[in-house]
């Protein structure tokens, strides 16, 4: 009932670690029982309240709160206090609350997070601890974590480099782990790998956590990535490792680096590929176009772009296309502009999709001339897609397939009112962040979310129940076919490609499958296959209610 780390001598938990740990505490839930065997008479309000009533204290406080940075601490307290509860709240109201515990207010609060600190989460490891990184991820108190999300905080969402402020990002994807697809908080840990920040405001900033000095780069960088992968290997063997918000110049290469020598992926670039083409498949079902006779134009060809370029052209070749003829569906404008063979100036990602085309020095240029079926935005560049380029798709395309994927809200290419307005209500819009529902003409169009929350916590629960040695991008195709497959009659007459959040749990579960299945084909699960695999991802899901201290 009680994990070691709480006992003392006794083997029983203290009165004081009862009410202060967050994942024994109950609050006024305690019931009079309880308080009697327990000790706890007087150290509680004396009214037993349900769980249920606690839900609607901290609706009411919450939804008082100004704005949505208050809210956010509000719920990060909440969460220093009573774990169960905190989930609850979460899961019960996860349209209201995913705004706030990730994207888009989740970037805010690490632009802040030195200003609103109240409590460390998490591992912070510095480049000073090389030589004793092990010693120090000895010291997280739980014996057996699953799951790692780690960030060395330089390309935080759209916003660049926070330092050691983008803690943030990992205590945010932990939670939706939890509430998305019910992993036990018990098995998760955030590190934030503090190799500095070039960021002058921090550096000159007296309240940022970090360590004031600028960023480790090249063989020191790499030394210490790899003391910090080797440790994590031997103190936790069946953790997963989810890189994120690494810079391009480190996402890419640490990637292939580390994908087949521990169990581990990148969300920027696999998470966001699958749920970017489970938006595509969706489309399909409305569009009547075949994946084969897309013509793709992204916006964007870091990590998020190559990476959904790569699912796609996968996907195309497992559908029978030859994989150079699917590498021309797909076109990337960058900052520069066209991703064409005659620049010398491209990054080694790029150059798999630099065409033998003459070079196009804008993006409404590249759009007049290719004429793209489909236009993705990842490029973290606010109000890119304009209203004659959109104006632009919808004269090429009867349904245009509009992606603005940048995140948070306020980096977005446009708004979904913006494109179903350019459109005449005829586009299939998808975004980063969410966007409200929009009236056009007295219909009703509702904005898919194109959120990585879909695909990283089913593929995740996934690998954790079969004990997978390896992430695949085969699993991450898997993913998205079974998210699209997720998405029915009615969300696409709204134009929406995804299914409604509240659904979220069922839809990790089908995920969770998914990647099983290939984990198990591929010979890459160490667990016995179970006779019922969604059962058994079911039966593996953390269930926030209060267990009695008394059974």
């Amino acid at each position: 009932m009680f994990r070691k780390k709480h006992s003392h001598a006794s083997g029983f938990p203290t009165r004081m670690e009862l009410l202060h740990d967050p994942a024994l505490n109950k609050g006024s839930a305690f019931t009079d029982k309880e308080r009697d065997a327990l000790g706890l008479r007087g150290l509680l309000p004396p009214r037993v309240h349900t769980i249920a009533d606690q839900v609607d204290r901290v609706l009411e406080n919450f939804r008082k709160q100004p704005t949505d940075l208050a809210k956010y601490i509000f719920l990060i307290g909440l969460q220093s206090r009573n774990e169960a509860l905190f989930f609850q709240v979460i899961l019960n109201n996860l349209d209201e609350m995913m705004p706030i515990v990730y994207t888009p207010t989740v970037g805010q609060a690490c632009v802040e997070y030195g200003h609103i600190f109240r409590k460390p989460r998490g591992l912070f490891i510095t480049a000073e601890d090389r030589g004793r990184i092990e010693d120090i991820i000895w010291n997280w108190p739980e014996e057996d974590v699953r799951i790692i999300v780690v960030t060395d905080g330089e390309r935080i969402l759209g916003l660049g480099d926070q330092g050691a402020n983008g803690m943030g990002i990992p205590v945010g994807k932990l939670t939706l782990y939890t509430a998305c697809a019910g992993v036990h908080p018990v098995h998760t840990l955030p590190i934030t790998l503090d190799v500095g920040t070039d960021r002058e405001e921090l550096l000159n900033d007296p309240l940022y956590i970090g360590m004031p000095h600028k960023r480790l780069r090249g063989p020191a960088y790499d030394e210490f990535i790899e003391e910090f992968v080797v440790a994590v290997k031997k103190v936790y063997p069946k953790a997963i490792i989810q890189f994120e918000d690494f810079a391009n110049r480190n996402a890419f290469r640490l990637l292939a680096k580390y994908r087949e020598r521990v169990c581990s992926f990148n969300d920027d670039i696999q998470g966001t590929a699958s749920v970017a083409l489970a938006g595509l498949f969706s489309s399909l079902r409305v569009t009547g176009l075949p994946l084969s006779q897309q013509k793709i134009l992204f916006f964007g060809a870091g990590e998020a772009g190559i990476g959904i370029g790569e699912l796609i052209v996968s996907a195309m070749v497992a559908e029978g296309m030859d994989r150079q003829a699917a590498m021309g569906r797909i076109w990337y404008v960058d900052s520069t502009g066209l991703v064409c063979k005659t620049r010398t100036d491209l990054a080694a990602h790029k150059k798999p999709f630099a065409h033998d085309h003459p070079f196009i020095g804008s993006l409404a240029e590249a759009v007049d001339k290719l004429e793209p079926t489909c236009l993705i935005g990842v490029s973290g560049t606010p109000q890119t897609f304009t209203k004659p380029l959109v104006e632009a798709m919808a004269r090429i395309n009867t349904r245009p397939v509009i992606f603005a994927l940048s995140n948070p809200t306020s980096k977005a290419e446009c708004t979904a009112e913006q494109c179903y307005a350019w459109t005449e209500g005829r586009a299939l819009f998808a975004s980063g962040s969410p966007f409200d529902p929009v009236v056009l003409n007295g219909k009703r169009h509702v904005p898919g979310q194109g959120n990585n929350a879909y695909i990283f916590p089913g593929v995740g629960l996934g690998a954790i129940v079969c004990e997978a040695t390896q992430i695949t991008d085969e699993m991450f195709s898997r993913a998205a076919h079974a998210l699209a497959e997720q998405v029915t009659e009615s969300d696409l007459e709204t134009g929406c490609l995804y299914p409604p959040l509240k659904q979220i749990r069922k839809v990790s579960a089908h995920i969770a499958v998914a990647v099983a299945e290939v984990a198990y084909d591929e010979g890459l699960a160490l667990k016995p296959r179970p006779d019922d695999l969604l059962q058994a991802m079911k039966d593996a899901m953390y269930n926030p209610a209060y267990v009695s201290y008394l059974d």
